[in-house]
């Protein structure tokens, strides 16, 4: 761990080079928190927003044991075998790794790591949609805390919603909390199964303002570019940005095998700015246009805050990072998501 060529050689191609005594400070870190994994039989999950420092996985010298989008999170939170799982992510992804992982131990590096999205709707909220709406599925985008989740029949992510949707007999869905998402959905499963989608008014403060604008302006500048949208982003903005340019709207996923699969050589990336430092690090060939709109909710989790967590396991100190999901909410989460995964 020295001379951890691979580790820097990654992080220099993802973000701009680090100097001297950032290198030294971040190899401290790095050897520590590697050495403490092992004594305490703890892994890390790592989501792509997370800053490209903590996204690098152990196998390129990095802290990360996996890392991936929320569906790829929740379905590796179920396999982990270690008694503790620092969850580097915002706190309902810790939230559902909890409910995956009841007996285990889920730390959140830190506990005010939140959610505009998540925070936009309540399990009252739902409790109330369905009282308006007797009988109509509801179906829970997993950006949403565990409370809501419990109200839910489905859960979904941005990978597998329009699956999901399909798979209900019923011609009427209710579809939480992002409101831009469900109208991009709604465009496609209305075409395709001519069911009614139901939606809430809950945005993402990051890709709600990947707006026409911002998006037509990167489209002039760069004309050969091909255009990588998520879900979550303005339905104006995705509906005339692909009208007259190849690319893509979908889940994070989607779009890191939207880019391996591409002849194109540019791309304009309409997501979470470390994103973008993912995508740089798996196609050094290609270049990424990415308005640097960074989610200030994620990037409370740090290497420093991280690696105080994994201090913290077996000491009077753990507390404060430990997750909880009180019965009967997890018990109730639990089913939606489970039923989410069984369908993906």
């Amino acid at each position: 761990m020295k001379n951890n060529t691979k580790y820097f050689e990654q992080l220099g191609i993802m973000t701009s080079a680090v100097n001297e005594k950032q290198h030294d400070s971040l190899q401290a870190m790095i050897t520590e928190i590697r050495k403490l994994k092992k004594e305490k039989n703890a892994k890390i999950l790592s989501h792509y927003y997370m800053p490209a420092s903590i996204q690098i996985t152990e196998e390129l010298g990095g802290i990360a044991d996996f890392t991936g989008d929320s569906l790829g999170l929740s379905v590796n939170a179920m396999n982990v075998s270690a008694d503790h799982i620092i969850f580097c992510g915002v706190k309902f992804m810790a939230e559902t790794a909890k409910i995956l992982n009841s007996s285990k131990n889920i730390l959140l590096p830190d506990m005010h790591a939140g959610c505009s999205l998540a925070s936009s709707i309540t399990g009252k909220d739902v409790i109330e949609l369905k009282r308006q709406h007797p009988g109509v599925p509801v179906i829970a985008y997993i950006n949403t805390y565990a409370e809501t989740k419990a109200e839910v029949d489905v859960c979904c992510t941005s990978r597998n919603a329009l699956k999901i949707a399909k798979s209900f007999k019923e011609d009427k869905l209710i579809f939480v909390p992002d409101e831009f998402m469900g109208r991009n959905l709604r465009s496609v499963i209305t075409r395709e199964t001519g069911k009614e989608m139901i939606l809430w008014s809950g945005k993402c403060e990051v890709h709600e303002q990947f707006n026409k604008r911002m998006i037509d302006s990167y489209t002039l500048e760069y004309p050969e570019a091909e255009v990588l949208v998520h879900w979550e982003v303005p339905d104006e903005a995705v509906n005339s940005s692909l009208k007259i340019r190849k690319g893509i709207v979908g889940s994070t996923l989607d779009i890191l095998n939207y880019v391996g699969k591409s002849n194109a050589q540019q791309f304009i990336l309409g997501s979470e700015c470390d994103l973008g430092a993912t995508l740089k690090g798996m196609y050094r060939d290609k270049e990424f246009v990415t308005p640097c709109i960074s989610c200030p909710h994620m990037k409370t989790i740090t290497m420093e805050n991280t690696l105080e967590a994994l201090r913290a396991i077996g000491t009077a100190d753990e507390e404060k990072y430990l997750v909880d999901v009180p019965e009967p909410i997890l018990s109730r989460a639990y089913i939606p998501i489970k039923r989410m995964i069984d369908l993906s």
